[in-house]
């Protein structure tokens, strides 16, 4: 009678280690995905902080719409542009040139004529 039991024990204990095996596998599969989105997501985020041509650059290496997919996109790009200008505060100064190419136009120079009122948009 014993060793008719004697397998069945013996399988027994068997299936909960194979069972247990995978766990470790899969966990550890999973902190290696994570890490290496980890490091994607903070490439990405350093890019959005970089000058607007170092960013392009950057973005033109993705892959069609990995980024919009696999990380916060907008949420990162919202925080990292944000700026720091508040209500009330002065914009800052900048050059801009004509829409005929002649010259340049600075905030400066016509904040000292009189109050700007900068118009984005289109009226069509």
């Amino acid at each position: 009678m014993s060793t008719a039991s004697a397998p069945s024990e013996i399988a027994q204990v068997s299936k909960p280690a194979k069972k247990r095996r995978w766990k470790p596998i899969l966990l550890k599969t999973l902190a290696v995905i994570f890490i290496l989105w980890l490091g994607f997501v903070g490439m990405i985020w350093w890019s959005m902080n970089q000058a607007p041509e170092r960013f392009a650059t950057v973005m033109s290496y993705m892959p069609g719409p990995v980024v919009f997919l696999m990380a916060p996109f907008e949420t990162m790009w919202m925080r990292a542009r944000a700026g720091t200008l508040h209500p009330g505060a002065a914009a800052p100064d900048f050059n801009l040139q004509t829409l005929d190419k002649t010259s340049y136009v600075s905030l400066s120079s016509l904040n000292a004529k009189g109050p700007v009122v900068l118009v984005f948009g289109s009226y069509t």
